[in-house]
């Protein structure tokens, strides 16, 4: 059995982990403009500013790609211990709308981990710090590591 990371260590290991994923996940990154602002042991943070490209019918961000940047966050934080982690399911509560020029941050945070399931809680604020969504996701490990194992 391999020996406990220290705390250093397993920061460590998360921002690379943070790093593998990102530079891999050209829809987060190329297709949405997500930004990975960091991803440590059970958290991740990440970034998104509204452009025009975002906005629906109603001229606010579609909730599409506000659930998108939560999403992405989950995955950052489930993965953050370099164990492949998978969705088994996740829910969403718009709070409020984002617009046009608006930044929004979603944090993520690991609430549980046992075993092979955690649940995670995201929220998304804007600029103002106001919040304007609540993400919950479920995870499942499943077999193998995001990078290689040392």
């Amino acid at each position: 059995m391999n020996a406990p990371l220290s705390d250093a260590e397993a920061r460590d290991l998360a921002r690379r982990v943070g790093e593998s994923m990102y530079a891999a996940d050209a829809a987060s990154r190329d297709t949405l403009g997500l930004e990975l602002v960091r991803c440590e042991p059970g958290r991740a943070t990440m970034r998104m500013a509204v452009r025009p490209l975002h906005l629906n019918g109603h001229r606010i961000c579609h909730g599409g790609f506000i659930f998108t940047l939560s999403d992405s966050t989950f995955a950052f934080a489930c993965n953050s211990r370099n164990h492949a982690t998978v969705a088994s399911g996740c829910s969403i509560e718009f709070l409020r709308p984002a617009h046009e020029g608006d930044v929004l941050t979603a944090e993520g945070v690991e609430q549980s981990l046992s075993g092979r399931h955690g649940v995670y809680d995201i929220r998304v604020s804007n600029q103002k710090g106001q919040t304007v969504a609540l993400f919950r996701g479920k995870s499942t490990q499943i077999s193998g590591t995001v990078i290689p194992a040392e």
